[in-house]
């Protein structure tokens, strides 16, 4: 692995954001109203049956993000419109978003879910960034205090709401909560939201995280004990790696305790949740052993990506320098060959792929993981790396 195998992945990944899928997303199927196409088929026509909030929040971060790495087209008008659509659509009179929007915005699902609550925090973080729209933190604010009010559990963390069911609790909707509280914190520097990712990063160290084997659980009681059956041992290791790439980002407040969490997560994740034969990482496995499901989503190699990213900012090492590279070589298999715009979602055990429409919810992890990706200070951490030689004598 060398630094120019790192700066010609960091160039094709540039690319394929800036110059194929930015323009070709921004246009294909986006409705008068302001929503963003939900999903395509694979000639690129729209599926226009539902339009779920959390995946207009994640457009939003995915055009943000290509905006800020130097995409020209409309992408900040197409924010501010899609921002707008939601919160005066989507939004319930108790101040929750709903579930999902029909083509012209009205309300096709009322329910309101952690899930999508987590995205429009983080939805609203990504714009008001991008549009220097200090009201738009405001906005997260005021649902941030609604959950609070609703929505928190003495046993830690916050219900699920409305859609899924709350007979089990996940650690999944609170991995995004961190997500979406890191960004707030980071762009409006505002303390609350620093807490609030601390609070949730605190309850993943203490109640989601296997002692014996360093995996993120997955499925738990209602005091957060892991589930006695079966989805009590399972792991996802696209989700191991995602924790880890969120505690990296965590250590300058956080400090050893975030680093040696991302370390066990993903240790865990690259022993078990790799298929070398296929060089992609697997949906999930048990922590007592073996592989639960071996199919391999697209979402995984993104995350694979962007722990390996941020590990190799802190360590410079050849193993997640290597790692940076296998995980863009793996995400490249889901691009359609004729049209590299689309992808494919889900890979089987074969390497072939189920036909199905194409997802936009896979564009944000594409683009989060492009955008750590881009950047990556190479120069810096060529220099981390004399230093750590020098040191060695």
């Amino acid at each position: 692995m060398t630094v120019a195998e790192l700066k010609q992945v960091q160039t094709q990944a540039r690319d394929w954001l800036i110059n194929i899928a930015a323009p070709f997303w921004s246009d294909a199927g986006r409705t008068p109203s302001g929503l963003y196409a939900e999903r395509l088929d694979r000639q690129g026509q729209p599926n226009t049956e539902y339009y779920r909030t959390f995946v207009q929040a994640r457009q939003i971060f995915s055009f943000s993000a290509a905006c800020k790495k130097g995409w020209s087209g409309a992408g900040a008008e197409q924010v501010q419109q899609t921002v707008d659509c939601l919160l005066e659509k989507a939004r319930r009179g108790d101040g929750l978003f709903v579930h999902r929007l029909a083509y012209d915005a009205s309300v096709l699902d009322a329910r309101a879910d952690l899930y999508d609550q987590a995205f429009i925090l983080f939805g609203l973080g990504a714009a008001g960034d991008l549009l220097c729209a200090p009201r738009l933190f405001d906005e997260a604010e005021r649902l941030l205090d609604v959950l609070e009010d609703r929505w928190s559990d003495a046993a830690g963390g916050f219900n699920e709401g409305e859609v899924v069911d709350r007979s089990i609790r996940r650690q999944n909707p609170h991995m995004h909560l961190l997500e979406a509280f890191s960004t707030l914190y980071k762009v409006s520097g505002r303390q609350r939201f620093g807490d609030a990712a601390v609070s949730i990063a605190e309850l993943c160290r203490t109640r989601f995280i296997d002692p014996d084997t360093g995996a993120l659980l997955e499925y738990f009681e209602q005091d957060w004990r892991p589930l006695a059956d079966v989805r009590g041992q399972i792991a996802e290791p696209g989700h191991c790696l995602e924790w880890a790439w969120l505690f990296e980002g965590l250590a300058s407040i956080w400090g050893d305790e975030a680093l040696m969490s991302s370390d066990r997560l993903t240790a865990f994740a690259r022993t078990r949740g790799i298929d070398a034969t296929r060089g992609v990482a697997i949906n999930e496995v048990l922590t007592r052993g073996g592989v639960h499901d071996d199919k391999a989503r697209l979402w995984p190699q993104t995350e694979r990506m962007k722990a390996a990213v941020s590990r190799y900012a802190r360590t410079g090492s050849d193993d997640d320098g290597r790692e940076i590279i296998n995980a863009y070589r793996g995400l490249e298999k889901y691009f359609l060959p004729d049209r590299p715009e689309l992808w494919m979602d889900k890979m089987l055990r074969d390497g072939t792929f189920l036909d199905e429409l194409v997802p936009a919810s896979s564009f944000y992890h594409i683009s989060c993981g492009i955008n750590e990706l881009l950047d990556l200070d190479l120069a810096g951490v060529q220099q981390l790396q004399i230093g750590c030689k020098t040191a060695a004598g």
